[in-house]
């Protein structure tokens, strides 16, 4: 079975829908390839660096109200056993991240990438907009920092994100995580990973009874 996540990397809900998604495979018989597909919750431009918690604020209603809401995810986060430290997050337009996932996935390191970027996000306070720590955190996972600087430079990859956000919205993916199995079954939201077995069965016993 082929599954699309659609994902943003600052999106703490992709970050522990993930993780849930990884579980659930745990548990799965089936052969299940994964690819990870780009989202952007807000493709708006972030000329300097801000604190996310700023940023939330200013978008949600004021600092309690940023605080009611984080401090909400933080426990489903600790649940699911991720580590995150929102107060240290830096808030940064994702698309060259996006562009960095596609690069990885080339190299088969697109799900270590990803991993590697949401824990600078939410864990290590990295600005994930500026493409040097991007060439940083690709090292993390194996590949070279100078290759990938220098492609970030580039504008090699762009038509294909640009591509997958589009198509995304051809497919009316509004929210994330989204989880489109078998190219034709679409579960959103970070869902409990009992729910995502049970999704999994029942999508292959749908394809092979069809």
């Amino acid at each position: 079975m082929e599954i699309d996540l659609y994902a943003d990397v600052v999106c703490p809900w992709c970050y522990i829908g993930k993780r849930r998604l990884e579980k659930a495979l745990e548990s799965y018989d089936g052969e299940v390839t994964v690819r990870l597909r780009p989202f952007q919750l807000d493709p708006s431009p972030v000329p300097e660096p801000v604190r996310s918690m700023d940023a939330l604020a200013a978008r949600f209603g004021g600092p309690q109200r940023a605080q009611q809401m984080v401090a909400h995810v933080s426990g489903i986060v600790a649940e699911t056993g991720l580590d995150y430290d929102y107060d240290r997050s830096i808030a940064a337009n994702t698309f060259e991240a996006h562009r960095l996932v596609w690069f990885a996935g080339q190299r088969g390191l697109a799900s270590e990438t990803m991993d590697a970027l949401q824990r600078a996000h939410f864990v290590d306070g990295v600005d994930i907009g500026s493409r040097s720590e991007l060439a940083s955190i690709a090292a993390q996972v194996g590949l070279d920092e100078i290759e990938v600087r220098d492609w970030l430079d580039s504008d090699a990859g762009t038509p294909e994100v640009r591509a997958e956000l589009a198509q995304a919205r051809t497919l009316g993916i509004s929210s994330v995580p989204t989880y489109v199995l078998a190219g034709k079954y679409a579960v959103v939201g970070a869902q409990e990973t009992a729910t995502l077995v049970q999704a999994l069965n029942e999508v292959a016993r749908l394809e092979a009874a069809s």
